[in-house]
Parts: C-alpha cells; structure tokens; sequence
C-alpha cells in the first residue's frame, strides 16, 4: 500500500497578505490620508514593496506552480514583480540614478497593468466571489491611476488611491479567511460562491 502524500500548504494566504497589506499603505499615501513629506513617505514604500509586497508574493507565485495552480502562478508572480519594478523606479530616481519618470509613461504602464488584471479578472468568475472582487477593485484601481498620471486630473489618483485601499483590505481578509479555515479546518469565514458554475 502507498504512502499517503504528505499535506501541502496553502500559499495563497502568505500572497494576498503581501499583496493587501502593501497595497493598502501605499494606496494609503495616494488618496492623501498620510500627511507628511512626500520622500519620508515613499521611504516607508520601497522596502515594504521590495520585501512583503515583492518577495512575499514571488515565493507565493512559485510554491502555486509547485502545486500545479497556473493562476496562483502566474498572478502573485507577476505582482510582486510589478512592486519590485515599482520599488526599483521610486528607489534609483529618488537616488537620482536615473532621471523621474514621465507622468504619461508611467500612465501608461499602470494603464497596462490594468489591462493585465482585467484579463486575470475573468478566470476568477469560476473561483470564490472574495477574489473576484478583489481583482474588479484592482483593475478599476490601475485604470484610475493611470487617468490621474495621464492628465485626467489629480482627482483620478485621490480615487485610485481610495479604490486601492478597498482592493487592499479585501486582498486581507481573504488572506484572513483562508488562514483561519485553513487553522480550524471549517469555513469560520466565508468567501462566498463562485460567479460563474459548471
């Protein structure tokens, strides 16, 4: 008789965190909520996507493909990259090895990541209701963005950055939800049904 396989983890929960909890404290500094000097503030940023936000969600992306989950793969992945590439762009302009990126060419890098995350949006119309919400909030986020940074008015980016704080709570309590029920093995917190079912 075989073995029984041994229990594997669930890496999402360690993904989402990194993702929520970044999200919100930059999301925090674009809808205006931290006062302060804009490069303290961007100081706090950096490490916190470099690391949590970054590297928290790239190892998530791998130990997905180890479990045979191309979307856990390829989503967490491709955001920790985008805040190592975030991170990268605050870090070596505000060293001043590079010059400050243009509005617009930044507008339109957040207009393709929204672009990006409304196509990862649809395969989550057959997972759990939480996810998919969490990434209709953070498309709607990216496209208002990169309004704000391709001259629709700072408006854009106050929403954006409100809208981003409701993307980063909702990534949490997933994250939440999926640790405790994992921990108490019942559904103590829901994430509710899929949109779409066979």
């Amino acid at each position: 008789m075989a073995d029984a396989a041994p229990a594997v983890a669930n890496p999402a929960p360690l993904g989402l965190a990194g993702f929520g909890l970044t999200t919100v404290v930059l999301s925090s500094i674009n809808a205006g909520l931290l006062a302060g000097d804009g490069p303290n503030l961007v100081a706090v940023v950096v490490p916190l996507a470099f690391s949590f936000g970054g590297v928290g969600q790239i190892i998530a992306g791998v130990l997905e493909y180890k479990n045979g989950n191309t979307f856990g793969t390829v989503a967490f992945t491709s955001y920790g990259l985008f805040w190592w590439w975030y991170a990268f762009m605050l870090w070596t302009a505000g060293a001043g090895w590079i010059k400050p990126p243009a509005a617009n060419a930044v507008g339109v890098t957040l207009l393709m990541w929204g672009v990006f995350t409304l196509y990862m949006w649809i395969p989550t119309f057959r997972l759990n209701f939480c996810l998919w919400s969490v990434f209709l909030l953070l498309w709607i986020t990216f496209f208002a963005l990169a309004g704000g940074d391709l001259g629709m008015g700072p408006s854009w980016h106050t929403a954006g950055g409100y809208l981003g704080l409701l993307t980063g709570i909702d990534a949490l309590y997933l994250s939440f939800a999926e640790v405790t029920n994992a921990t108490v093995k019942k559904t103590w917190l829901p994430v509710g049904a899929p949109i779409l079912k066979d």
